[in-house]
């Protein structure tokens, strides 16, 4: 973008007006506002510091494609300066990727460790492990480059990529992991700078001309200068970090050029060295302990050992094609193997994120990461592999496993090399700094650990977190207590092997989800290449280190489950919506409805919901009854949708979500604008569900003259969802959620004949119902606290129609069904027992006859519970039948016409059974249908009333489909 005009995009442009205000217009001729809002902000495109306003109205730096476009100078709401996109923005691909990309990947390597790992492992296994290194680093860079070039980066490099991809709590965990990753690692490659430097001017060193010291003096100095020489490193590396991203680049170019240079002169040098000079011997330095055992005694007077290098010889190369693993002599006590030298070798080869920590800080990222990267990796794998093999052709195999620094005695001038090591592992140590620095500064300005992180966000004017640069520095400093180079390798490769193999599973969640959204600019990769880069990752995770392998997942695990509570300040967008969103759309379609059988029948509940004020337990109890199937809160907006101003349910829809995290039940919200509650509900039950998942059972609260009880203010687990501060002038959401409920006096929003349609437009529509009553006075914690079991009723008879007494039609067995749910959910699988009464007009061995025929059936269908046969004869006396014949209303479940008395003297039979000492926690009756005539509507609704009046949680059932089989 120069001057005054840009492009956003095909068909959309920007201009600066008057130098103060942006505008963006779509098409030629077309007139568009100052700003246009989408979903996530303001719309614009380009780098640099993006601005949105979330949910939750605070302002914050998105990552979303929506970048509001700013002149320089100008202030937002909290009169922060926001940055112009190229504010911060200084690097290119040669400074800002290429550049730490390959000199954090040539490092210790490239003069100190290709001969140990060589003389270790042997030519062959040396190639091994070069390939397979690479291989799993190749793998992951395809991964960096697809996730790289699929939008906007920000500051964060992989922790960006990843948490952004996978969601916060994923994200949060490896970004920390790979925080510390790149704590240790600079730790690493400064214990390598150190390391070089003692072996050359230390106590015993190749270029120490003072006399050899004792044992003790020798640890003492060792321990004492090691240290020191390395916090001097450090305050370099701090000093380069704290300028900025542009030192760090100009100083990176340079180093890499040094290291260049020292590598082409230790080619040059193996064909420079004539043939009459050949062998050369080297002498082993007096620190290593296994060849000088007594250190104690070694003087001037000793004879140095020497071993020889041959220069190019087929013979020397045969010597060093197999492996010979012993003792490292900067740590004898332990004998290497594959393992262990693959852990050096890849520890220092970990640079590969390096140009992608700096990503907040390139001109381009999504053009510098995959080429800057891809370049780097194939020079540095080259260069690595003509070194080994000029190790294998020109050094004995004793040299190499007892003098690391044997280059320097056969160079055309020795410093060249002494400068290379200096400078690879200076600048390897730097790119890790300010890469950690970066990751810091990210994970604080997310806000994802509360406001532990929050001082690394404090940034000068051009954007360098120096405060982030300073906790980086002083952990590292911590890190180096640990001690030699290798006891520190094995931990770097366990957290950067995590970190490459959580960017692997990002790609490959991002690819497998199908988002329209995830179309990279490079081509080069596919959903097996981030797998196997993952599995490859994870594998060489366990092979270097079981345990701190182990260890690492177990920790990374906790962060998860920990962040996973927390509350977030803005929202990414997770890539597990999008793979739950793939999955579930391929499992429905396959769900299908006509290959339903009764075996495998379980309750899908709509649950109509006029204010959730008042039917919170009755959310919970339907919540216990779903047995894992589907279940919705209903709501029905009453009006006209074309006389609202705005979509009224989407604006309310947020707070049912809410409602549904706070009670935390497992179900969906479906609400709907009608012009009455009836044509509202069938709409509901219509469009709930989807595919093979539709509710097949349609719950709804009873119809009564009594004031509801705001259970939602008054239940015992209050969260800040829905509960403002006590301090005064705070208000409660709930109150803009929910409207009060109705007082006394209130005018119904529904009226009696209307209630009875609901009932019947439901078993019209072919879906079983349930009437809920009394369920203010359930309590749930209670019953599971109560030292006496409590009993769930069942009367599975039609008490309306005594002459289908004994018969066990699909209502009695839905309602058998439903008691036997309730009944083996946890809480009140411990605290109540089923209990069956069975109505008979008369105790004789009739009764006993009903009573075991009864017990056959429970027991065919597994349910447990005790059958109380109960003499009903003083109630069925007083039954008034209408006009129909007794043939008619046999075995009839419809609703037939009896006397209000006869109503009560049933309502007094259960209140006797059941209410006996408190003792029934819920009670479930038979509910008929509804008449035929809505002239008796009013009279059904009355006798329904009557008939539960005074019981305890009752539930009225209907069911018209099988629920239950006998089969196996």
């Amino acid at each position: 973008m120069s001057g005054k005009y840009g492009s956003v995009g095909n068909g959309v442009s920007y201009s600066k007006l008057n130098g103060s205000e942006d505008s963006v217009n779509f098409c030629s001729g077309a007139t568009a506002p100052d700003t246009i809002s989408n979903a996530s902000g303001v719309f614009s495109s380009g780098h640099g510091y993006l601005r949105t306003n979330d949910s939750f109205g605070k302002s914050h730096k998105s990552d979303s494609t929506s970048v509001l476009i700013d002149p320089v100078g100008r202030h937002d709401e909290d009169d922060e300066p926001i940055l112009p996109p190229s504010a911060g923005r200084v690097l290119g691909t040669l400074g800002g990727v290429f550049a730490p990309v390959a000199l954090g990947q040539l490092s210790t390597n490239v003069f100190q460790r290709v001969g140990f790992v060589v003389g270790e492992a042997g030519m062959l296994q040396t190639l091994l492990m070069f390939v397979l290194a690479y291989t799993i680093l190749l793998l992951t860079v395809l991964s960096i480059c697809a996730i790289s070039t699929n939008g906007a980066i920000e500051g964060g490099g992989a922790y960006y990529m990843i948490s952004r991809a996978l969601g916060p709590e994923f994200g949060g965990a490896i970004g920390l992991l790979f925080f510390f990753a790149n704590v240790f690692s600079a730790a690493l490659y400064v214990a390598g700078f150190v390391e070089g430097l003692l072996s050359n001017f230390g106590p015993g060193g190749t270029l120490n001309l003072d006399p050899p010291l004792p044992e003790d003096d020798i640890n003492a100095s060792f321990k004492g200068y090691s240290y020191l020489y390395a916090t001097v490193v450090l305050i370099f590396c701090l000093i380069v970090c704290m300028i900025g991203g542009a030192m760090f680049a100009r100083t990176s170019l340079f180093i890499l050029m040094v290291v260049v240079l020292c590598t082409l002169m230790v080619i040059i040098s193996t064909f420079v060295k004539q043939a009459s000079e050949l062998p050369i011997p080297i002498p082993i330095p007096r620190t290593n302990t296994l060849v000088y055992p007594d250190v104690s005694n070694v003087t001037e007077n000793v004879t140095t050992v020497f071993y020889n290098y041959t220069g190019y010889s087929i013979h020397t190369f045969m010597e060093n094609l197999f492996g010979k693993y012993t003792a490292d002599y900067t740590n004898p006590k332990v004998i290497q193997n594959f393992a262990i030298v693959f852990a050096v070798l890849f520890s220092s080869v970990t640079g590969i994120m390096n140009g992608s920590n700096m990503s907040g800080e390139l001109k381009d990222p999504s053009r510098s990461i995959p080429r800057g990267t891809l370049g780097a990796v194939s020079f540095t794998f080259t260069t690595y592999i003509i070194l080994a093999f000029i190790t294998a052709f020109t050094a004995s195999g004793d040299l190499l496993r007892n003098n690391y620094g044997y280059l320097q005695e056969v160079n055309i001038w020795a410093p060249f090399v002494i400068i290379g090591i200096f400078a690879a592992t200076l600048s390897a140590a730097l790119g890790n700094l300010i890469g950690a620095s970066r990751v810091l500064e990210a994970l604080a300005r997310d806000e994802l650990f509360w406001f532990l992180l929050k001082p690394a966000t404090i940034v000068t004017r051009s954007g360098n977190p120096w405060v982030a640069v300073i906790i980086s520095w002083l952990l590292v400093q911590l890190v180096l207590l640990i001690g030699s180079l290798n006891a520190i390798a094995p931990l770097v490769s366990v957290f950067f092997l995590l970190s490459y193999a959580a960017t692997n599973l990002a790609c490959l969640a991002l690819e497998l989800a199908s988002a329209p959204n995830f179309r990279p600019t490079f081509k080069y990769f596919f959903w097996w290449t981030s797998l196997l880069g993952m599995l490859g990752c994870l594998a060489m995770c366990f092979l270097i280190n079981a345990v701190f392998a182990a260890v690492a997942v177990i920790i990374l695990m906790l962060l998860v489950m920990v962040l996973h509570l927390r509350t977030w300040p803005t929202s990414w967008g997770s890539i597990s919506q999008a793979l739950i969103f793939h999955q579930v759309r391929k499992y429905l379609l396959l769900l299908d409805s006509r290959k339903e059988h009764v075996k495998f029948w379980r309750p899908q509940i709509l649950l109509l919901v006029a204010n959730p004020r008042s039917c919170i337990n009755l959310i919970h109890f339907v919540n216990d009854l779903k047995k894992g199937g589907l279940y919705v809160l209903g709501h029905v907006k009453v009006g006209e949708f074309d006389q609202q101003k705005d979509d009224e349910v989407q604006q309310e829809y947020p707070g049912w979500l809410a409602l549904i995290d706070s009670l935390k039940v497992k179900a969906f919200a479906e609400m709907t604008v009608a012009e009455s509650v009836r044509e509202g509900m069938r709409h509901l039950v219509y469009i709930s569900g989807l595919g093979g998942m539709k509710p097949n059972t349609i719950c709804l609260g009873f119809y009564d003259d009594s004031v509801p009880m705001d259970t939602l203010v008054h239940r015992r687990r209050r969260t800040r969802t829905f509960y403002g501060s006590a301090e005064e002038g705070s208000t409660d959401p709930v109150a803009e959620i929910f409207p009060p409920l109705r007082g006394i006096g209130d005018r119904k929003p529904l009226v009696a004949e209307e209630y009875v349609k609901l009932i019947a437009d439901t078993l019209k529509m072919s879906k079983n119902i349930f009437i809920c009553r009394h369920f203010q006075q359930l309590d749930k914690e209670a019953i599971i606290k109560s030292k006496n079991r409590k009993f769930i009723d069942v009367w599975p008879v039609n008490m309306f129609n005594p002459r289908t007494a004994g018969y066990l039609d699909m209502s009695c067995l839905f309602i058998l069904q439903l008691a036997c749910i309730l009944n083996m959910v946890s809480g009140w699988k411990s605290k109540t027992t089923l209990r069956i009464f069975l109505c008979v007009e008369r105790e004789g061995p009739d009764t006993e006859r009903k009573q075991k025929k009864l017990e056959e059936i429970l027991k065919q269908l597994r349910i447990l519970g005790q059958i109380r046969a109960i003499p009903w004869t003083d109630a069925v006396i007083h039954h008034a039948t209408s006009q129909q014949s007794a043939e008619e209303t046999k075995l009839s479940t419809d609703y037939t016409v009896v006397s209000d008395e006869y109503v009560v003297k049933l309502n007094e039979l259960i209140k006797q059974h059941s209410s006996n000492q408190g003792n029934t926690a819920v009670t479930f009756l038979y509910l008929p249908r509804t008449p035929k005539k809505e002239s008796l509507y009013t009279k059904y609704l009355k006798q329904l009333a009557i008939l539960t009046d005074d019981l305890p949680p009752t539930v009225l059932v209907h069911g018209i489909h099988p629920v239950t089989s006998t089969t196996l």
